[in-house]
C-alpha cells in the first residue's frame, strides 16, 4: 500500500510503498479517505515534543475518515505519542473504541470537510460548550480565529446563539478567514501593546464580552481579559502567540473572571465521539466549514513542508486515493 513515512524525526514524511496492515485484537482495519495535517503530527514528527522522540520509521497522522465494515467513519490514532502507525496511508488499523460512525453519509468533499474539521472543531465545540458555559444571547471573542480552531469558534458560537461574535487574528489572510467564517467585527492583533489591543476589542464589542475562547495566550489573552464583564469567562486552548500572559491582578479580582483551560486529552471516548457527531452533523448540512485544500498522498513531503511553514490557504488535507 502507499503510506506517508517519517524516517528522521524533523524531517517531512516520504511517499512509500508498505505491507498493508493486519489488525489485531481490537482493532479494525479503515480504508482511508482523508487524513489532516494537523499541528500535532508537525510537533509529534519534530522529535522535541513532551511525548518523546518517536519509534521510527512510523506513519503519521493522529486522525482521518474512510470506511471500516462498509461505514464512513472517523478515527484516531496515537501516531507520534506512542508506538504504531497513523492514518496518511491507503489502510490503518485502528482500536475499535477509537472510531465513530459518522451519523450521514457524505460525499468526497464532504469527508475531506470532516476531515479537516476534525479534533480542532471538537476543541471549538468543547471549549465553548462544556468548559465556557455559552449561553443563548451572550458576546463572544475569538482569538486566533484565523486558525481552524478559531474559525470553527466563531461559526459554533453563532450555531449556539451568540448575540455578537468578535475575532482577533493576526495577519491579513487570518482576518480574511475570520471573516469568511461569518465574524460580526474583526480586530487586527499586529501588536503586542496590551492596552492597544484591549481599546481595539472595546471598538468592536458591543459592550462588555461574555466569553474569550484563547488559543493564543500571550498579550492578546491579556487584552481580551479587560473586556470581560464582571464575571466572565476566558477559555485558553492553546499557547501559539506565549506560554506567559501578561494579565493584571487588578483586572482579575475587580471582576472576579474565570480563567479556564481546556484540552481534548480530557474528553472520555464517548464525549469525544457525541462532539464528532456534533461537528459532522453540522457540516453536512452547511453550518461548519474551515478553509482546507485536498493534497494526493504522493505529494505528501511537500505538502508537509507548506503546512509546517504557515504557506498553505488552509488546513492540507492528504487523500490516499478517491473516496
Amino acid at each position: 500500500m502507499r503510506a506517508a513515512e517519517i524516517r528522521t524525526p524533523g524531517r517531512p514524511p516520504l511517499a512509500v510503498e508498505r505491507a498493508a496492515p493486519e489488525p489485531g485484537p481490537g482493532e479494525t482495519l479503515v480504508e482511508v479517505g482523508a487524513a489532516p495535517i494537523t499541528p500535532l503530527d508537525l510537533l509529534c514528527a519534530s522529535g522535541t515534543s513532551y511525548f518523546g522522540r518517536p519509534s521510527t520509521p512510523y506513519v503519521p497522522g493522529v486522525q482521518g475518515v474512510g470506511t471500516a465494515g462498509g461505514r464512513q467513519v472517523w478515527f484516531s490514532t496515537t501516531a507520534g505519542m506512542a508506538p504504531g502507525d497513523g492514518s496518511m496511508a491507503e489502510l490503518a488499523t485502528v482500536p475499535v473504541e477509537n472510531i465513530v460512525e459518522l451519523p450521514e453519509r457524505f460525499g468526497d468533499a464532504g469527508l475531506i470537510a470532516v476531515a479537516a474539521l476534525g479534533l480542532s472543531a471538537v476543541a471549538a465545540h468543547m471549549a465553548l460548550s462544556l468548559r465556557g458555559e455559552l449561553a443563548a444571547g451572550e458576546q463572544v471573542l475569538v482569538l486566533g480565529a484565523g486558525g481552524v480552531v478559531g474559525q470553527a469558534a466563531v461559526q459554533l458560537a453563532r450555531i449556539a446563539g451568540a448575540r455578537r461574535v468578535v475575532a482577533g487574528a493576526r495577519s491579513p489572510g487570518a482576518r480574511a478567514r475570520a471573516e469568511q467564517a461569518g465574524a460580526d467585527a474583526v480586530v487586527a492583533l499586529d501588536t503586542d501593546d496590551v492596552a492597544e489591543l484591549a481599546g481595539r476589542f472595546a471598538a468592536a464589542a458591543d459592550g462588555p464580552v461574555d466569553l474569550v475562547l484563547d488559543p493564543l495566550f500571550g498579550a492578546a489573552a491579556a487584552a481580551a481579559a479587560r473586556t470581560l464583564r464582571p464575571g466572565g469567562r476566558l477559555v485558553n486552548l492553546g499557547g501559539s502567540a506565549g506560554e506567559t500572559c501578561p494579565i493584571d491582578s487588578a483586572t482579575l479580582r475587580s471582576r472576579s473572571l474565570r480563567l479556564l483551560g481546556y484540552t481534548n486529552n480530557e474528553l472520555t471516548p464517548e464525549q469525544r465521539a457525541a462532539a464528532i457527531s456534533v461537528i459532522a452533523e453540522h457540516a453536512m448540512h452547511g453550518r461548519l466549514a474551515v478553509a482546507h485544500e485536498s493534497v494526493p498522498l504522493g505529494e505528501v513531503e511537500a505538502a508537509w513542508r507548506r503546512q509546517a511553514a504557515g504557506a498553505a490557504t488552509g488546513r492540507i488535507v492528504l487523500t490516499p486515493h478517491p473516496l
